[in-house]
C-alpha cells in the first residue's frame, strides 16, 4: 500500500508500466498460447480414472444375445416408416407392448423463427413414443433413459431395432432397481426437447406439446444411440452439450471401460487413441483431437440429444456407430453388450454422478486435462487485457496530474514538432492492409466448410458470417493514426480523451494542419471558453502571445468565416462528445474534417454561397 499511496513512488510504477506496457502484452500472449498447446504432452496431461465406488469395477457378465432379434426389429421399423413417410407411431406402440413395457405417446409442435432448409417450413409437428421398464425391486423414485433420435431424412433403424432388443431382453432381468424410460423421439433434437420439458414440467423454448401421462423417478443418466448399419468398426462418443456443458467424466470412463472390455474401437472427435505417447506423434494427435473439442464447444450447439439431459442436470452421452474401411468389424451383439454392461453399472449408483469432473478437456478417452491445469493459458491471455487496461488508466491519470500542476488557462508549454513521415512507418499499415485482403479473399471459402459443420448455418450464411467476423477483427487491430491527425494535435489527445481544445499563439504553434494558411491560435483576451457552445464558429487570428481556449472536444477543426470577425478563420467544436477513449472521437473529427474540405472546395469554386462574406 505505501507503494500505491506514496505520489513519487506511484509515478515510477506508472512510467514502469507504461515502459514495460507492450513486452508484457507480448510475452503473456505467447506465453498462453505455448500453455494451452503444451496441454496434450503428459507433463499436464493425466490418465483417467474412476472416481465413483459404485461403477469401479467392471465384473458384469453380458448376457444379451438378440443380434437377429435386433435386426428383425430394424427391418420392420424401417419397412412402416417408409410406408408412412413419417415415424411408425403404432408399430412402436404395438412392439413395445408385446416386450412388456408401458408405452405411452406425446405429441408436439414447434414454430421454428427460420424456415426448414430441407423442406422450407415454419411449423414442425412429431409424436414421441416411450416405454417404461418398472423395476421389480425399487419404489420408482430414480430412473435411467435409453434414447434414439429419429430424424426426418436419418437412417437410424439399426439403432431402433437395438432399442427394442435391448428392452426384451431387460425385461426378463430381476434385478433392476431404477426404472428404464426407452424413448424414440421424432425430429431428432426437436421431440428430445419437447419430452424433456414436458418430463420435468417447464417450458423455455416455447414448444407446444401434451402433457406426459406416464412418468419414472428422477433421471440419474442417459444415454443415447445413432447406428446407420448392422455392422461397426468403432463407435464414435459425443460429449459436448449445450453452450459447451458437458458430462461427468465418470460417464466417459464407464463407456470407454467397457468398449476395451469388449474389444470395441471406441473414437473422441472420428479419431483413434494414440498409443504412444512417449514419442512427439502421440501428443500432437491428442492436440488435434483437443483443438477439435474446443472448437465443437464454442459452437455452442448440442452435438447430439445428450446435449439437452445435460441442461437438466442429467449425466448423458450421445454414441454414433462407424462403418469405415477399417479390417475389424462389430456387429449388434457386440454393441449391444457394452450397452448392457453401462446400464448395469449405472444401475448400481446410490447417488448422482458427482465425484468427477465437470469442467475438462480430451486429447484422448484415455488422458483428460483438468480445469486447474488449462485455465493458466487463458488467464496469460486475459491478462492482456487487463494490461492494456492499466496502461490506459496510467495515461490518463498522468495526463490528470500534469494539467492539474500546470494550471488553469494560461500560456501552456509548447508542444512537440510533428514528427516527418518515414517509409518504416509504412510497413506496418502496409502489411495490415494486405493481411485484411487476403484474408477477405481465402478465409470466406475456407471457413465455409468448418462453417457449415461446426454451426447450424447454410453455405450462404457461412460466407456472410465470415466476412463479418473478418470486419470485426479488423475493428480490433490497433489503428496508426498520428500521422492523420498531426495537423489536428497530438495523438495522445485524441486517443486518451485529455482536453484537447487548446491552441497556442504563434509564438508557440509548431504544427500546422494542410488546410490552414497561417498558425491557428486564439487572440489574446478573447474568446473565452464560456463563450462557446458546442457546434458554433470560435473566432480565431495569427496574434502572437494568444491565450488557451479550454473545451472538452475537438476544436482543432477548420469552420467557415464569421460575422463577428470578418476574414478571420474560425475553429468549430463539434457536437459529438469527444472526450471518452475509443475509435469514436477519431472518427468523428475526421469525417467532420472530410464535410469541412467539401465545402471549401465548393466555396473556391462557387458551387455554394459564402456564409461570411
Amino acid at each position: 500500500m505505501g507503494l500505491l499511496s506514496d505520489p513519487v513512488r506511484r509515478r515510477a510504477l506508472a512510467r514502469l508500466v507504461l515502459r514495460l506496457n507492450a513486452p508484457l502484452c507480448v510475452l503473456s500472449y505467447v506465453a498462453g498460447i505455448a500453455w494451452f498447446l503444451a496441454l496434450a504432452f503428459p507433463p499436464l496431461t493425466q490418465r483417467t480414472y474412476m472416481s465413483e465406488n459404485a461403477m469401479g469395477s467392471t465384473m458384469v457378465e453380458e448376457q444379451f444375445v438378440g443380434g437377429d432379434r435386433a435386426r428383425s426389429f430394424a427391418r420392420d421399423f424401417a419397412a412402416y416408416r417408409r410406408k408412412s413417410g413419417a415415424l411408425p407411431v403404432a408399430w412402436l406402440e404395438r412392439t413395445m407392448r408385446s416386450v412388456g413395457l408401458e408405452v405411452y405417446t406425446q405429441s408436439f409442435s414447434r414454430k421454428l423463427p427460420f424456415p426448414d432448409e430441407t423442406h422450407e417450413r415454419y411449423m414442425v409437428s412429431g409424436t414421441n413414443v416411450y416405454g417404461i421398464l418398472r423395476a421389480p425391486r425399487a419404489a420408482s423414485t430414480e430412473s435411467l433413459v435409453f434414447t434414439v433420435p429419429c430424424g426426418s431424412d436419418s437412417t437410424n433403424s439399426q439403432a431402433v431395432g437395438l432399442l427394442l432388443a435391448l428392452a426384451a431382453h431387460f425385461r426378463g432381468q430381476i434385478y433392476w432397481a431404477k426404472d428404464i424410460i426407452f424413448l424414440v423421439t421424432e425430429h431428432d433434437l426437436l421431440g428430445t426437447e419437447a419430452w424433456l420439458e414436458a418430463y420435468h414440467d417447464v417450458n423455455v423454448t416455447g414448444m407446444q406439446s401434451s402433457p406426459l401421462q406416464g412418468r419414472a423417478g428422477a433421471i440419474q443418466a442417459a444415454v443415447a444411440l445413432e447406428l446407420s448399419s448392422d455392422v461397426v468398426t468403432s463407435l464414435d462418443v459425443a460429449v459436448e452439450g449445450l453452450n459447451g456443458q458437458l458430462p461427468n467424466l465418470d460417464l466417459l470412463n464407464l463407456f470407454q471401460t467397457f468398449c476395451q472390455k469388449g474389444g470395441l474401437l471406441c473414437t473422441l472427435q472420428g479419431k483413434l487413441q494414440p498409443q504412444d505417447w512417449t514419442s512427439l506423434d502421440g501428443p500432437l494427435q491428442g492436440l488435434q483431437t483437443l483443438l477439435l473439442m474446443v472448437l465443437q464447444q464454442a459452437s455452442g450447439r448440442p452435438h447430439g440429444p445428450h446435449g439437452l439431459f445435460l441442461r437438466y442436470r442429467v449425466e448423458a452421452l450421445t454414441l454414433r456407430g462407424i462403418n469405415s474401411f477399417r479390417q475389424y468389424k462389430y456387429d449388434l451383439v457386440a454393441v449391444g453388450k457394452a450397452l448392457e454392461g453401462m446400464f448395469r453399472k449405472l444401475n448400481h449408483l446410490l447417488e448422482r454422478l458427482h465425484q468427477s469432473f465437470f469442467l475438462y478437456l480430451l486429447p484422448a478417452l484415455s488422458r483428460f486435462v483438468s480445469i486447474g491445469l488449462y485455465m493458466p493459458a487463458a488467464g496469460f491471455l486475459l491478462l492482456v487485457l487487463g494490461l492494456k487496461a492499466l496502461e490506459l488508466w496510467m495515461q490518463l491519470h498522468e495526463a490528470g496530474v500534469g494539467l492539474e500542476a500546470g494550471g488553469g488557462p494560461g500560456p501552456s508549454a509548447p508542444l512537440p514538432p510533428a514528427q516527418g513521415v518515414g517509409l518504416a512507418s509504412l510497413v506496418a499499415p502496409l502489411l495490415v492492409s494486405q493481411a485484411m485482403g487476403l484474408a477477405l479473399y481465402i478465409l470466406p471459402v475456407l471457413g465455409q466448410h468448418v462453417a457449415t459443420q461446426h454451426f447450424p448455418v447454410g453455405e450462404a450464411e457461412a460466407v456472410v458470417l465470415t466476412l463479418l467476423a473478418i470486419y470485426v477483427a479488423g475493428l480490433a487491430l490497433p489503428h496508426n493514426t498520428h500521422r492523420t491527425t498531426a495537423g489536428l494535435h497530438c495523438p495522445y489527445q485524441l486517443l486518451t480523451g485529455l482536453p484537447v481544445g487548446r491552441h497556442y499563439g504563434t509564438c508557440c504553434c509548431t504544427h500546422r494542419a494542410s488546410w490552414a494558411p497561417a498558425p491557428l491560435c486564439c487572440s489574446a483576451g478573447t474568446d473565452r471558453p464560456s463563450s462557446h457552445t458546442l457546434g458554433q464558429p470560435v473566432p480565431v487570428a495569427g496574434a502572437t502571445g494568444g491565450t488557451a481556449v479550454d473545451s472538452r472536444g475537438l476544436a482543432a477543426l477548420p469552420g467557415g468565416t464569421g460575422p463577428g470577425c470578418p476574414g478571420a478563420l474560425h475553429l468549430r467544436c463539434p457536437a459529438l462528445p469527444t472526450a471518452g477513449p475509443g475509435p469514436l472521437p477519431l472518427l468523428a473529427a475526421l469525417l467532420e474534417c472530410a464535410l469541412l474540405e467539401v465545402r471549401s472546395a465548393c466555396l473556391k469554386h462557387s458551387i455554394l454561397p459564402s456564409s461570411g462574406k
